[in-house]
């Protein structure tokens, strides 16, 4: 056991490491956004250069053989997926601070737990729904219905954890069948196919310093990717799953830092729920699993 705990550390370390820099995409697509940038139009910039940054390692892997998709349709349904998420989300940011619509955005581990019986036939036990219960009860205090009139970032947020949610239980099925930096090249190829066809008569040809931005974003994007997937290669996916929380911790910085915002007490107390009942189910599945190769995820 001694000689696995500096990987855990290590493991732990690259997590926390990417969940530093992700708030910055929020800040970049945010600044564009409040420029007049189409939102699809940075979607498909999020899409084209992380295909672009991940080709090295897909070609890595499998040479040219490996850029095509091994199951062209499940990943084009993946991509539309993620195309989604990541379309509602940053027009979300149009309407909220970045730390609001991330805590809205949180509810997606727990739409995740909820769908998993029906797409995946996972066994979900009565404390794991009360869990899922309880974290909706912190959203609603996040969002706060019938106190604050109905921001429609809120709507765009839930719809992006919604999207996403579903994006990773597709994921969870095909986990394994291949590198996950070569799994996600394919839903980037895909994701860019079908966001250049959708921008096209949106395009407003961006400024250098636009453009630098958006390369900025796919950067940013595989950077982050990276450090998660390097992550899970150090240490178990239950462990490091509840630190995916601390990213509300640079949001925070971020939209008080770049934007002048910061949250209320009511969407603290809220998060903090949610991260209590995230990280309850996390330990809940760390002790339902079997115990699997330290070194992998």
């Amino acid at each position: 056991m001694e000689p696995h705990k500096p990987r855990t550390i290590i493991g732990i370390a690259l997590m926390l490491g990417a969940m530093a820099v992700l708030p910055f995409l929020d800040v970049v697509a945010k600044t564009l956004g409040n420029q007049g940038m189409p939102i699809l139009q940075i979607v498909w910039a999020r899409m084209a250069f992380g295909a672009l940054l991940t080709l090295p390692f897909t070609l890595r892997h499998g040479g040219a053989a490996a850029i095509r998709p091994d199951r062209p349709a499940y990943h084009t349904v993946r991509a539309t997926l993620l195309v989604a998420a990541t379309f509602l989300f940053f027009s979300a940011l149009k309407y909220l601070p970045i730390a609001d619509a991330l805590a809205i955005f949180f509810v997606q581990p727990l739409i995740l737990t909820a769908i998993s019986p029906i797409l995946l036939k996972e066994k979900v036990g009565p404390r794991r729904w009360a869990a899922v219960a309880v974290g909706f009860a912190g959203t609603l205090i996040i969002i706060r219905p019938g106190f604050n009139e109905l921001n429609p970032g809120t709507l765009l947020a839930l719809g992006a954890g919604a999207c996403l949610a579903v994006y990773f239980a597709m994921t969870r099925r095909i986990s394994g069948t291949a590198p996950a930096m070569v799994t996600t090249f394919h839903t980037s190829l895909m994701g860019t196919i079908l966001t250049t066809l959708a921008v096209l008569p949106l395009w407003e040809p961006p400024t250098l310093t636009q453009w630098g931005l958006l390369f900025l974003i796919g950067l940013i994007a595989t950077v982050g990717h990276y450090l998660i997937v390097r992550a899970y290669d150090h240490a178990e996916a239950s462990l490091l799953a509840p630190l995916a929380y601390t990213e509300m911790v640079m949001a925070t910085f971020a939209g008080w830092w770049f934007f002048g915002d910061f949250p209320d007490g009511p969407t603290f107390a809220g998060v903090a729920i949610l991260i209590a009942c995230a990280t309850y189910i996390s330990i809940r599945e760390r002790k339902a699993a079997p115990k699997e190769n330290p070194t992998r995820a």
